[in-house]
């Protein structure tokens, strides 16, 4: 756990209970802080209590003697309406921070790696994570990527921390410059949050906030709003800039071209990895992360040989396009946390032809946005409560289909059918569309079933002879 030693007998606030906030509580009483703590569910407040926090309600309760509330980046603090606790905070002039700044503070030796974007910052983050580990390097892998920084064990100088970061976590991180920050894309998301799109660009942008000589910024060139912040960071010349591009050629930076990674950060273009032999890098969303990620590992030193041999072994990001396991040359692929339309849109786009698992609790979008990919489904296969709704929505497209009802049905019946018809590149594919709360608690659970299920047919297969290949990747 990180030493908050520079807190030790201040008092501090904690604002908001869950994971990181609980997390950042605990760091602050270890490291003799006065630890005041607050949610406004009263399980969360409960769930404090019993491990010995004085909970304080921050709304009414004497504020004079603190500079520091911990806050909670879900909390809203400006739009689309200040909590009050926040109002009360900067009305007193109390600084709001978020658990990432109290890292920065305690660890100021170490190197940072900050990695946003609307998509794809968790693969990156992850990937880069897992280059710096394979190359040897002492790498700490978190903030909103779901690990609580405060849980690292402490880094040091000579190593190096990787953050993804949100653009809720960069509004509250103050003193952090990064020695790589990356920005992947824009696109429209949490504009209430950010009171419009021109809020949310700016709270991105933070993550060059003081870049300077030698440090780098890599950024995505393949949409208009990044496109105008790597221009502006050109213009002024504060940093080495590094553009990155999943749709051709950008000098200067790196880029997939003819299907291969091309590093051009010398001025060479020279090709450094065919894009197909990185199996849990495929589709042009992955070849942004790839080329993010190798931008960023290069930039930290790392030879590039080193850097390809490990992006090669990447395992992938559970849940996003995980290869779980193939079969007589069909590939079963765990997209379970495609929770709507956008995002199982990305795997649509990378394979084909696909034995479709889809369905759960649908949200108000339904499939609407797909009806371009449905010449890629060879079959669909429906499971939970949205089953008579995409039914409906199939038949409009002309998609033949199953009702399965349940996911281990569904996997059974698309495995036979793939496996029968032995389609070159056939994928049976899990990207639901859905929220799963009608059959699992979360997409973990559902994408853990699923990939059992997988495993299990596989391993039959082996124990019958009936398969001349096979595994569980």
């Amino acid at each position: 756990m990180i030493d908050l030693f520079y807190m030790q007998e201040l008092p501090v606030a904690v604002m908001g209970l869950g994971k990181s906030g609980l997390a950042t509580a605990r760091a602050l009483r270890d490291s003799g802080a006065e630890v005041r703590v607050w949610d406004d569910n009263p399980a969360s407040r409960a769930a404090a209590e019993a491990e010995g926090f004085a909970v304080v309600d921050l709304a009414t309760a004497d504020l004079s003697d603190l500079t520091t509330i911990v806050w909670s980046p879900g909390i809203p603090h400006t739009f689309p309406k200040p909590h009050p606790v926040a109002e009360r905070a900067r009305a007193l002039g109390i600084e709001l921070i978020c658990d990432i700044e109290l890292l920065g503070r305690a660890e100021r030796d170490c190197a940072f790696i900050g990695i946003t974007g609307t998509n794809g910052k968790s693969t990156t983050t992850t990937l880069v994570g897992h280059i710096l580990a394979a190359a040897g390097r002492k790498a700490a892998v978190g903030g909103n990527l779901g690990t609580p920084v405060l849980t690292f064990d402490p880094i040091g100088s000579g190593n190096t921390c990787v953050l993804e970061m949100s653009s809720y976590q960069l509004e509250l991180t103050h003193s952090i410059t990064f020695d790589i920050a990356v920005l992947l894309n824009i696109t429209p998301d949490h504009l209430a949050r950010h009171g419009g799109m021109e809020g949310y660009v700016a709270a991105k942008k933070l993550i060059f906030h003081r870049q300077t000589w030698p440090r780098t910024a890599v950024i995505g060139v393949d949409d208009e709003h990044c496109r105008k912040i790597h221009a502006d960071l050109v213009a002024a010349g504060d940093q080495r800039v590094w553009p990155i591009s999943a749709r051709g050629p950008v000098a200067g930076g790196v880029y997939a071209a003819d299907g291969w990674l091309v590093d051009d950060t010398d001025g060479e273009a020279v090709r450094v990895a065919e894009l197909s032999a990185l199996p849990t890098l495929l589709g042009a969303h992955n070849w942004q992360n790839a080329a993010a990620a190798f931008a960023t590992c290069k930039a930290a030193g790392l030879p590039v040989p080193a850097i390809v041999a490990a992006m090669a072994t990447f395992p992938g990001l559970a849940h996003r396009q995980q290869l779980v396991g193939t079969l007589e040359g069909v590939r079963f692929v765990n997209d379970s946390k495609a929770t709507n339309a956008d995002a199982t849109e990305k795997a649509l786009a990378t394979f084909d032809p696909i034995y479709w698992i889809l369905g759960g609790q649908a949200k108000d979008t339904g499939l609407n946005g797909l009806e371009g990919y449905m010449g890629r489904v060879r079959h669909a296969f429906l499971i939970g409560e949205a089953q008579e709704q995409f039914a409906a929505w199939l038949d409009a497209q002309g998609v033949a289909y199953t009702r399965c009802g349940t996911l281990d049905v569904a996997t059974a019946k698309a495995a036979g059918m793939a496996l029968a018809e032995r389609l070159a590149g056939a994928c049976v594919l899990l990207s639901p569309a859905c929220a799963s709360w009608d059959q699992f608690a979360n997409f973990e659970k559902r994408g853990d079933a699923f990939a059992t299920y997988v495993a299990n047919i596989v391993s039959a297969h082996e124990n019958t002879g009936t398969g001349t290949s096979g595994g569980v990747a």
